[in-house]
């Protein structure tokens, strides 16, 4: 079982994926563990899409995702490799290349 979305999630989840109309319920009973695994995996029609619609949350937006990541509650791992490649490049891009590499370091990703 996932962790309970607080006001925060919904809000860059809604923002992420203004089609799902709020809900962030999987269709098979229970709500998204996560937030951009449903967005790469269910929403986003391509990678691009993927990069746009990361593109529209703000550098607080991204550093609360990354912090999410690094305390284990949002899973990365699990997205196309496009998918997380993007996530990583933003994360260097609107907060800062060393939270970047705390994340790959984390997540024992070489690169």
């Amino acid at each position: 079982m996932g962790r309970v979305f607080s006001e925060k999630d919904n809000q860059i989840f809604n923002k992420l994926a203004p089609e799902a109309g709020g809900s962030t319920d999987s269709g098979a009973g229970h709500s998204f563990p996560f937030i951009l695994r449903p967005i790469s995996h269910r929403f986003a029609e391509s990678g691009e899409d993927f990069r746009e619609r990361l593109s529209r949350l703000d550098a607080d937006e991204v550093e609360y995702l990354a912090d999410l990541v690094l305390s284990n509650q949002e899973e990365i791992t699990s997205l196309d490799e496009e998918d997380m490649e993007s996530f990583l490049n933003l994360v260097e891009e609107k907060i800062s290349f060393n939270k970047r590499k705390e994340i790959t370091h984390h997540l024992g990703i070489v690169g």
